[in-house]
């Protein structure tokens, strides 16, 4: 969300009430005024990390206000050594908390999903980060939903059989990919983004193969 955002990111939600799950810039003062505008959940990243420090009481309230059910929590992350750490503000600071079991085990308590970005290979549509994907598979007891590096329909089939089928994979697309350290040619594989490597109609036809499963 941000300067003539809100009109539009509102349109969407009116047009598919209860469906769609809404990001950036959410904090306890302006959460309930999205799902009232027809977000089936928030996503929250920032606003739980004043200073880059993680807030466990500023998680509780917004739980306590919004409802575990409705609230995601974005732990997108960068690679530092072995481990990987929550990144804020269009993945450029690093805060204090790791991704991991422990982690992701607290964090469980007050939301109903997570969404995580694998910042180092986002937007550069060269493969998925594999390590990531199947410690996610490992570590997370309610549902995740992965994103970064993902480059053709193949990859879906992937982080599946990495993760045990815990772990879904988003293809999306980077907006304003500059502010992200990223090269403007380099922000999706799909087709409706601008990709030439993955086709919405074939996401589509996939997802829908494997519903009638």
């Amino acid at each position: 969300l941000g300067p003539g955002n809100d009109t539009a990111a509102k349109e969407a939600l009116a047009a598919w009430p209860a469906a769609l799950q809404i990001g950036g810039g959410i904090t306890e003062a302006n959460a309930q005024e999205w799902l009232d505008a027809g977000a089936s959940k928030i996503i929250v990243t920032s606003y739980l990390f004043p200073g880059a420090r993680f807030s466990l009481p500023r998680l509780q309230s917004l739980c306590r206000l919004v409802g575990r059910d409705r609230l995601v929590v974005d732990v997108s992350c960068r690679k530092v050594g072995d481990k990987w750490v929550v990144a804020m503000n269009k993945w450029q600071d690093l805060t204090d908390m790791e991704v991991n079991k422990a982690s992701l085990d607290l964090l469980s308590k007050y939301c109903s999903e997570f969404l995580v970005h694998a910042a180092d290979v986002e937007g550069l549509c060269q493969g998925i980060d594999e390590a990531l994907v199947t410690r996610l598979g490992e570590w997370s007891t309610i549902p995740v939903t992965y994103a970064g590096g993902a480059r053709d329909i193949s990859d879906l089939d992937l982080v599946e059989r990495l993760s045990h089928g815990r772990v879904d994979l988003t293809f999306g697309r980077v907006d304003q990919p500059a502010s992200y350290g990223l090269t403007p040619d380099l922000y999706s594989s799909l087709d409706i983004f601008g990709g030439t490597q993955v086709s919405f109609t074939d996401l589509v036809e996939y997802n829908n193969s494997r519903q009638n499963q």
